[in-house]
């Protein structure tokens, strides 16, 4: 597949690395990532988001339940949903808007906390996003998808010039 705002970029010619010719294709499947030559993740976050929705709801009880601990609610949702949204991250180039939307399931996710007191007035209230943040103590899902891709990076570079992937990467695959 090759990857370029430019629409007929790579139409007529193949890939060929090593002994082996590639073909141009729009979309193809990879470890259960859709990857599209116009190399848009819109369409594959939202898969993402929605399988990491129906995973939050199979665990919902579990977690809003009062007899487990913060920390444990925590790493439940670090051991059995997040992998599930961020399967194949390591592939996506986010833009703001899907930056965004990641950061609105995180919050979602986080609400897991329940509501508060507020202090002054004596009402429940729910938490405000920083004050999410502030409870969760670890870095947002943008910063894991971001350093996860910066060591998917240093894993190729290290490959050595004779491996194909890390051909791809510097931008000559012959």
């Amino acid at each position: 597949m090759v990857m370029s705002r430019d629409q007929n970029a790579g139409r007529i010619h193949s890939v060929r690395i090593d002994n082996s010719t590639f073909e141009r294709v729009e979309e193809f499947k990879c470890l259960g990532t859709t990857l599209t030559n116009q190399n848009s993740v819109a369409e594959e976050i939202k898969s993402r988001l929605r399988l990491g929705n129906a995973c939050y709801r199979s665990v919902q009880n579990l977690l809003s339940s009062k007899l487990l601990s913060k920390n444990l609610r925590i790493k439940i949702c670090r051991t059995i949903i997040l992998p599930v949204v961020l399967s194949g991250c390591e592939t996506w180039s986010l833009t703001l808007r899907e930056e965004r939307k990641l950061k609105v399931f995180e919050n979602m996710m986080l609400r897991i906390f329940g509501p508060r007191r507020d202090e002054v007035t004596g009402e429940w209230r729910r938490l405000y996003n920083g004050e999410l943040n502030d409870l969760y103590s670890s870095p947002n899902i943008v910063w894991v998808i971001k350093s996860r891709r910066m060591r998917w990076a240093g894993h190729v570079v290290r490959m050595g010039g004779e491996r194909g992937v890390y051909r791809v990467l510097v931008g000559k695959p012959d």
